[in-house]
């Protein structure tokens, strides 16, 4: 039966892990990340965004802004808004900003960083370079695909806030990397699966944020569950025709990593890219329904990325192409959805 507790004060009776573990960010993911790794880590490095915030966690135990019912024993957490600080105490760096935050974040890094594992939770587009976290790594700080992973699956951070029961995916290179992240983030509401499929766990976590727009979208023009249905089953072979231009591994777009993230992204009601794309569908302009959001729905900035990347390449994806349009090219949502269910099958 799943929990609904959000006390995470540690267990005494629990063995903790000592691993120098840190985490990057202090959004509603950032927190919930935190959430999973004092339940095996003994001390959870956390590089926050300012002085208010951390010394408000420092003050009430809590997150000041998101999910703010999950309560830290401040014994387990150590906080810093240096980036520096945190990357120099730690092994292993969970980046979990907003992927148009991550930039200058990292651009203040001037320690030794080289033998670090950098783990990606980010699930966007880097502006700055066009490019996905791997790729920016690897070309901006010379940090290699050996020192680097990925975690994906589907995982409302909100759910985690109420410990009910999640899978994740970490992809790495490297199995004793990817094992020793199984270890640090399994417990009892998280289940911890390992993959090599870094580039793909990636991408696809930045495409079912689109995907999920457009069935917000559907939403708020008064489509129903069977379109939605539709929509999803073209969304992921969308999502695999995308996935096998860019990078050939053995995958099967239907584990958890690639169609469950898909799919609760595109129908929970904690899809801040849903949120998006019903706004949208409800005759929102784009501009209004961002900034009527208070937090950030990657899906609208890859759209442009994944679009682009899509031409290049000489793909047919007409579910891309219409949120592209209705997004940055201001095209009436309500007539490119009635083309969209066309080309649908």
């Amino acid at each position: 039966m799943a929990k609904n507790k959000t006390n995470t004060e540690s267990n005494p009776k629990k063995s903790k892990n000592d691993v120098a573990v840190g985490v990057v960010g202090s959004g509603s993911f950032a927190t919930a990340i935190v959430k999973m790794l004092v339940e095996n880590c003994k001390t959870v490095h956390w590089c926050v965004r300012n002085e208010f915030v951390k010394g408000a966690i420092e003050l009430r135990g809590h997150n000041p802004t998101y999910l703010t019912a999950v309560n830290f024993n401040l014994k387990n957490l150590k906080l810093t808004t240096d980036i520096n600080e945190l990357v120099s105490a730690c092994d292993i760096i969970v980046l979990a900003t907003p992927s148009i935050y991550l930039s200058d974040t990292l651009d203040k890094m001037t320690c030794e960083y080289k033998d670090k594992v950098f783990v990606s939770a980010i699930k966007g587009i880097i502006p700055k370079v066009n490019d996905v976290v791997a790729h920016y790594l690897r070309d901006e700080f010379k940090i290699g695909f050996r020192n680097q992973a990925v975690i994906a699956g589907p995982c409302h951070a909100e759910e985690v806030a109420m410990e009910r029961l999640s899978y994740l995916t970490v992809a790495a290179v490297e199995e004793e990397t990817a094992q020793k992240l199984v270890n640090i983030f399994n417990s009892d509401f998280i289940k911890m699966h390992s993959s090599k499929d870094i580039l793909g766990n990636e991408y696809s976590a930045i495409l079912k944020n689109i995907f999920a727009i457009g069935a917000g979208i559907a939403s708020g023009l008064g489509y129903g569950d069977n379109f939605t249905a539709v929509f999803v089953s073209n969304a992921i072979r969308e999502m695999e025709t995308f996935l096998e231009a860019i990078y050939e591994a053995p995958r099967d777009v239907n584990e958890s990593a690639y169609l469950g993230d898909l799919l609760v992204t595109a129908y929970s009601l904690f899809s801040r890219n849903r949120n998006l794309g019903n706004l949208i569908g409800k005759g929102y302009t784009v501009k209004s329904a961002i900034q009527s959001m208070n937090m950030i729905a990657e899906g609208y900035y890859a759209a442009d990325s994944i679009y682009k990347t899509s031409k290049e390449k000489g793909l047919k994806l007409p579910i891309v192409d219409t949120i592209y349009g209705i997004l940055y090219e201001g095209k009436n949502a309500e007539k490119q959805f009635k083309k969209l269910t066309t080309k649908l099958n």
